[in-house]
Formats: structure tokens, sequence, C-alpha cells
């Protein structure tokens, strides 16, 4: 039997594109510029036409003629097939949307008949893992403007410490203080920079505010738990750099750090893309070490947030919001029920 035969069935309708639509197709921004094309050129034959008298002949004349008449023309069929390509690119956009959503379905039916059948688990995956590539390279140029203005923000944010006072000017040391002990205290932006942590290994200033954040007790482990739960993701193929989630207002991180719960904080759960929710909330119920990390993760953020949120402004909040800790917590969270 081939190997087309054996795939799972596709949703109805997904790849018989080419019998369900004709093959040569105008789309409305088409007709458009063709009636505006018909209106151009008989306006222009009444100018030329209409004029009493032949002009004189020059090749100058003649070029700006030309382009007086064809460029208007060029411009429109430019802005309808620029139309036209982004109608397929839709089209197409949408067609992943339904493969994705099929191969998903086939996945978790497959899980709950058959656990430990590791073989088509694997050819399904990787068929999923091709479609996201896919959909994500025709969806990318659309958010990495906003994404990139965002992490450039946490990239230039402001050197503040905060203020430490002290009566003598040498204070006094207790005898079993620890290094850890007599560091300063963790700024906001070391705080953000390293729950984001270094973009590439040239970052110079985000391994500094890593390092600065290891040395911060509370802070080091929410870092290692992070660090943990980003490497076990990253064996899935989910990335926090390709996610895009939704924002919440600061109002609702706030109350997440008073200790508040479900529904009135769902929308921190920013993460929508289903692929992803579905690996990690899977792999929860049937990997009991990435479960054991994930919900130390949970707790260590829970802790460490609630102090932060005591001391940051709100753009600091959006700001911790789009660092990779915090986008694999919305993930993490909505597949452990944290939101529900």
């Amino acid at each position: 039997m081939s190997k087309r035969a054996q795939s799972p069935s596709a949703p109805p309708g997904l790849y018989d594109r080419s019998e369900a639509e004709p093959r040569f197709d105008i789309s409305p921004g088409e007709w458009i510029a063709v009636a505006l094309t018909i209106v151009w050129l008989a306006l222009c034959a009444l100018f030329f036409f209409g004029v009493d008298g032949a002009p004189e002949v020059d090749g100058l004349r003649i070029v700006i003629e030309v382009l007086a008449v064809f460029m208007p023309i060029g411009m429109v069929w430019v802005g309808a097939t620029a139309s036209r390509s982004a109608r397929i690119i839709r089209d197409e956009a949408a067609r992943l949307h339904i493969a994705i959503d099929g191969i998903r379905q086939t996945y978790m039916a497959s899980q709950q008949h058959s656990p430990r059948s590791s073989g088509s688990d694997e050819a399904v995956l990787k068929k999923l893992d091709a479609l996201l590539a896919t959909q994500t390279q025709t969806e990318s140029a659309l958010a990495i403007f906003s994404s990139s203005r965002r992490m450039d923000a946490i990239r230039t944010l402001p050197e503040t410490r905060p203020q430490t006072t002290s009566d003598d000017d040498q204070p006094s040391l207790a005898l079993g203080t620890s290094d850890v002990d007599l560091a300063p205290p963790l700024s906001n932006t070391d705080f953000i920079r390293a729950l984001h942590f270094p973009e590439t290994p040239e970052d110079k200033d985000g391994f500094a505010a890593l390092r600065r954040g290891l040395a911060d007790h509370q802070v080091s482990q929410l870092i290692q738990a992070s660090q943990d739960i980003l490497t076990l993701l990253s064996q899935d193929g989910i990335y926090m750099d390709d996610l895009r989630p939704d924002r919440a207002r600061p109002e609702l991180w706030r109350k997440f750090a008073a200790g508040e719960r479900g529904g009135a904080v769902s929308a921190l759960g920013g993460i929508r893309d289903r692929s992803s929710l579905a690996l990690t909330a899977g792999r929860m119920r049937q990997d009991p070490i990435f479960r054991d990390a994930a919900h130390h993760f949970l707790r260590r953020f829970d802790k460490v947030f609630a102090s932060f949120t005591e001391r940051a402004s709100d753009e600091e909040i959006n700001l911790f919001a789009d660092t990779r800790t915090a986008r694999a917590f919305m993930l993490v969270g909505r597949a452990a029920g944290t939101f529900d």
C-alpha cells in the first residue's frame, strides 16, 4: 500500500482545489483594473484625436506622451496584482489552518486509542512541523515589526537600580553572610533582561543582566526553572520567539500576582497556537519529568512575579510580558489549566 493511502484522511475539500475552483478566476480588483484601463484609454484617445490640428512630431514629445498614457495603467495593474497576491496568501493561510486542525485532531485521536504507537506519532509530528514552518513563513512578516519593537524596548531599557540606604558609611557584616546576601538588589531592568535571556552570543548586556539575575537567590531559581522548561519545549519544536500571544492589561497581571486565578485572569493565557497547546498538554499527561518541571516553573513564577509587581510600573509589566519566560508561562499555564 502506498504512503499516500496510509496517511490519515484529510478534511473534505482540503486537497481538491483544482476540481472545486476554476483554473482562472478574475477578482473584483482585476475587474476594477480592467474598467479603469478602458476608461483611461478612452480619455487618452479623446484627448489626442479630438484636438484640432496634427501635433508636430518630436521624439521627446512621443516618449512623454507614451509614458503619460501607460504609466497610470501600469500602476493600476501593479495594485491589482498585489491585491490578487494578498488574496492568494490569505487563502493559503486559511488552508494551512484547516490542515493543522485536521492533523491535530488525528494526533489527539491516535493518542487516545494507542498511546504507544510511536511510529504513527512521529509521522504526524513531522507533517505538523512542515505545515507549521510554511505557515510561519507566510505570517511572520505581518508580526515581525511589532515584535521587533517590543524586543528592542527590552534590550534598550534604561539602567535603574533600587536605592539602598545605610546609616553607616561602612555597614557591619553578620557572621555566615553569603555573597548572594551581599549582592545589590536586582533592578527591574536586569530582571526583565535576565528572564528574556540573551538574544545572541554577542549580547553582552543580556549576559551581564543574566549574571546579575543569577546572583539573586529568588530570581536565579526562576531563571533555572524557565531554562529547564524552555529546553524541554524546544525538544517538541516549540520556541517562544515563534509565538505571538495576545496582549493582556497590566491590571490583570497585578490581579494574578495578588492571587486571583481562573476565568477572571484567563486573558493572561494569550497563547492561541493550537498545535503548541496540544503538544504541551499531551506531554504534560504522558511525561512525568516534563510535568514536574512545568509545575515547578509555575510555582517559582507565581512567587517571583508577585514580588516583581510590587515595585514595577505598568510599562515594565508590559515589557516583562514579552519575555521568553512570560510566554512560556502563558503556554504552560494554559496547558496546566491555570486559567480554567
